[in-house]
């Protein structure tokens, strides 16, 4: 089976999918692995959802609202950013922006100076470093190879960084076996106490809600759309009774729902 993530080779994306297949291929946006799996040329897709320390990641979030997938399932693994370069000697510090964020303190402590450049992931900052001895970056210290020095090790501000990966399949293989759920709201109307309206279904069955997440609409402002995670399977009455009264008060927009799965920690 054909899986697709972020690249290039060596990314965090890619040692999450190494947990799927061996089978990768490689793309530089999230809504390109969406749109293949989507599209039914790949058979999974491996996208990061959400970090610790960074939160959300808004590119999955709106790829996940406009394409038809399923979550089969959720993959946590801890983030270990080192510092790598050719030498101790660098101008820049090139990495994915998420990265760059995560270890935000330790570049302003240990190298004030260093200007930071975002790159479409840390593979491609690690490649930077490589070819430029005036650059350095932030990735996995195993991506460091013979030509780059570990510099630093576990320069993360919080020493609990992970990331949660989300694995996604055609539309078809959707399940309602699992431990963990996701659907998508757009309510396409906005009246006081609506956040209250579409939480109250899973409070009123001790369904316990692990996120709630808005994003824009793109249809006007003010207008928004909601990411629901909840610890409940789809085959349960409760998450059913929960999910038709969301259709009820979604009369004028949709629900999506992605599906049941269970989490996998990967080192």
């Amino acid at each position: 089976m054909r899986a697709l993530t972020l690249g290039p080779d060596g990314t965090y994306s890619h040692r999450a999918a190494k947990s799927v297949t061996d089978d990768i291929e490689f793309v530089e946006s999230v809504t390109g692995i969406v749109e293949g799996v989507a599209g039914g040329e790949y058979g999974r897709g491996v996208v990061p959802i959400e970090n610790s320390i960074e939160g959300s990641v808004t590119e999955s979030l709106d790829a996940l609202a406009d394409r038809n997938v399923a979550i089969v399932r959720e993959i946590v693994t801890p983030i270990q950013h080192a510092l790598l370069a050719q030498t101790g000697e660098f101008d820049v510090v090139a990495s994915h922006p998420q990265a760059l964020a995560q270890c935000r303190n330790f570049l302003s402590e240990e190298y004030p100076s260093a200007t930071t450049e975002a790159v479409a992931s840390t593979a491609r900052g690690v490649e930077r470093a490589r070819e430029d001895p005036t650059v350095a970056a932030i990735g996995h210290p195993a991506t460091a190879g013979d030509d780059l020095q570990v510099l630093a090790r576990d320069i993360q501000d919080s020493t609990s960084n992970a990331t949660r990966f989300l694995v996604l399949a055609p539309e078809s293989e959707r399940s309602d076996a699992g431990g963990k759920s996701t659907v998508i709201v757009y309510p396409n109307t906005n009246f006081p106490g609506l956040l209250l309206e579409m939480l109250e279904p899973f409070a009123d069955r001790d369904i316990n809600l692990s996120r709630v997440e808005s994003r824009p609409s793109g249809e006007r402002l003010g207008d928004y759309v909601f990411h629901l995670d909840f610890a409940a399977g789809l085959y349960e009455d409760r998450t059913r009774g929960a999910i038709d009264e969301l259709r009820d008060i979604a009369t004028h927009g949709w629900v999506r729902v992605l599906g049941s799965y269970d989490t996998e920690h990967v080192l």
